[in-house]
């Protein structure tokens, strides 16, 4: 009984210090405006090392502290609107879609589940940052090329994520196991 107490007292505290660092991932794509996708994205990489280790409701967690409480702290929302909306549960979402469901149906619903973050993300821009918006809308072509830009980033950022799993499991995971 005290062992698994014990292990779950190590998981919160380990979850709590994920928020931490994943908070001043985000404040620093805040800071640095060229960084904020970057940075939300490093800060998934928190997410997926917690679905690989934490496992149960610790991603979820982190996700969501990370987000509150960039959302809460960061001078410039934009990475931790973007972490939010997308980079933050996409880790989980990976995960159970992969695990569950055959290669092509998980790439379906992989590329439905960004889809409807990037209208989202795109709707609350459009309903609290108004401005944001329309300079993108200038030129017919921008909102296009700029859907096809970010629909490659999102097939890069999963194929990295993939790749990064096994690197984990093979190379980093002796020294940042959570026993």
């Amino acid at each position: 009984m005290a062992s698994r107490a014990s292990t779950r007292l190590k998981k919160l505290t380990v979850s709590a210090l994920l928020v931490a660092l994943g908070v001043l991932f985000l404040y620093l794509g805040s800071l640095l405006d060229v960084l904020d996708l970057s940075t939300a994205a490093l800060a998934s990489l928190l997410v997926a090392y917690s679905v690989l280790e934490l496992s149960g409701p610790y991603p979820y967690f982190l996700w969501l502290g990370t987000s509150l409480l960039g959302l809460l702290l960061l001078p410039q929302k934009s990475p931790a609107l973007f972490y939010a909306l997308f980079a933050g549960y996409y880790p989980i979402v990976k995960a159970i879609f992969e695990k569950k469901l055959p290669g092509w149906l998980a790439w379906i619903l992989k590329i439905l589940v960004f889809h409807v973050s990037l209208a989202a993300f795109a709707g609350v821009l459009k309903l609290f940052f108004p401005g944001e918006l329309s300079t993108y809308f200038e030129k017919p072509w921008l909102p296009l090329a700029l859907y096809g830009l970010s629909l490659v980033c999102f097939v890069l950022f999963d194929l990295l994520l993939s790749r990064l799993i096994p690197l984990y499991y093979n190379r980093l995971q002796k020294y940042l196991r959570i026993k």
